[in-house]
């Protein structure tokens, strides 16, 4: 039986870590701001930013929030883009997302400044990861790598696969892998012979939002498998891209959906805040 990831418990230590930090910050005059964009009323980003403003106040975090209409155009939301890039009060900046379809997200998440990119997205901020310069790392990558450490799992000189290619998450998470010396592999959904790729992970993360894409015959005897789906199963039940019940009785650790990932994207968001208030500091 595998060993499970506990991510909220890891969270949460993180997050312990963050709110003694702040609180020396507050003593010195600098208090961490985080300015949380939120337009329309879908459901589900309501209530990912109830839960960021939650984690800011437990941390100490000042978190400004700025919830538009459904209607709001494209050019007031610019405008207001630009005023947070100007406001030094303000360290970091997050577009929730999905934007309603009258708005280009991508043009809108790419006016954000880069020293207040705390989530990670700005081609800046991924070429820095590219060349392994100082920069904001993509939050989900950055919490799947503290889940591997902090469960006092090696990285270094093993055989890495990441299932998923996405700009937010695969492509990061390699990155990541590859600067703390794991042999790194790229797998997606449209790889020949998928299985025969992941069978050969020490660690194994999967992130393309197919519901227990990867089964027990998919994964190596021993291997740490890292699920970053979020899925809803044939009885609409919550699920990962791993077929957790029975890949939990050949892996050697393996993170439960929910209750794996999830949490550590929040503490690593708020830890991108506060490096931002850090580095405003050091300025």
């Amino acid at each position: 039986m595998a060993v499970l990831i506990d991510g909220k418990a890891i969270s949460s230590e993180i997050k312990e870590e963050l709110k003694q930090e702040v609180a020396e910050l507050k003593a010195q005059g600098l208090t961490p701001c985080l300015a949380v964009i939120l337009v329309g009323d879908d459901s589900a980003s309501a209530i990912y930013v109830r839960n960021k403003k939650r984690a800011c106040e437990y941390i100490g975090i000042e978190s400004r929030s700025y919830e538009l209409p459904k209607e709001t155009t494209e050019q007031e939301l610019e405008k207001l883009v630009r005023e947070l890039n100007e406001d030094e009060t303000v360290d970091g900046i997050l577009v929730q997302l999905p934007l309603p379809e009258q708005i280009d997200e991508e043009k809108i998440t790419g006016m954000i400044s880069p020293k207040k990119d705390v989530d990670g997205f700005l081609p800046e901020s991924i070429g820095a990861l590219c060349i392994g310069s100082e920069g904001f790392r993509s939050c989900t990558p950055a919490g799947v790598l503290e889940l591997i450490k902090r469960s006092g799992y090696t990285i270094e000189g093993k055989e890495c696969v990441v299932v998923g290619r996405s700009n937010h998450v695969g492509k990061p998470m390699a990155l990541l892998l590859l600067e703390q010396n794991g042999t790194v592999t790229i797998a997606h959904s449209r790889t020949k012979n998928l299985s025969e790729i992941t069978r050969r992970a020490d660690i194994l993360v999967v992130a393309v939002g197919n519901p227990k894409l990867i089964q027990a015959d998919d994964v190596k005897e021993g291997a740490v498998v890292i699920d970053v789906g979020m899925n809803r199963d044939e009885n609409g039940k919550l699920c990962g891209d791993v077929d957790f019940e029975h890949v939990k009785e050949k892996a050697e650790a393996i993170t439960p959906v929910p209750g794996g990932v999830g949490p550590m994207t929040i503490a690593m968001l708020m830890n991108n805040c506060v490096e931002a208030a850090r580095k405003k500091r050091r300025e």
